[in-house]
């Protein structure tokens, strides 16, 4: 493979800023005094878009890194990251849905956005054989269990992580 040229996963990998903004305007309407009605140390309107603004600049960083490299190291980066942006948060999502058995904000985008993209990246990154699945797996365990412990905390002792 020339890895001068861009390959299907690089290309593929442009959506994900997008992406990640479908899954923002979404949310955005609801997600603070949805967060705000499960944790006593609530979060602000101002809080949720520099925390999103900074996603969104990081995940387009991971993408330039990726295009730039298109290394072992890159598709790690970029495994571990939208493991934490868009797999943990989907199932964070998808379990807020089902403890508080209704619409949860952002939820369509995480069900239909993120899961099929990021388990389509994935399986590209297995074929692209720059990192063995053993690699692919730790980077997404690593990347995605802050959310995760995040999650948990939110639905189930009323706090957060960060």
């Amino acid at each position: 493979m020339d890895e001068e040229k861009p390959n299907r996963f690089s290309v593929a990998l442009l959506l994900s800023p997008f992406i990640f903004l479908c899954h923002f305007l979404e949310e955005s309407p609801g997600f603070v005094g949805w967060f705000n009605a499960h944790v006593a140390r609530g979060i602000t309107s101002g809080l949720f878009w520099r925390v999103n603004i900074t996603a969104l600049v990081i995940t387009v960083t991971v993408v330039a890194i990726e295009w730039s490299s298109r290394s072992a190291f890159s598709l790690s980066l970029v495994v571990a990251w939208l493991s934490f942006l868009m797999l943990a948060n989907a199932v964070l999502h998808i379990v807020a849905a089902f403890v508080d058995q209704q619409y949860v904000p952002g939820l369509a985008t995480a069900v239909l956005l993120y899961v099929p993209y990021y388990f389509w990246l994935l399986v590209m990154g297995v074929k692209s054989k720059r990192l063995n699945v053993i690699g692919l797996v730790g980077a997404a365990v690593s990347g995605s269990m802050l959310m995760l412990i995040h999650g948990y905390l939110i639905l189930f002792r009323g706090n957060r992580l960060f």
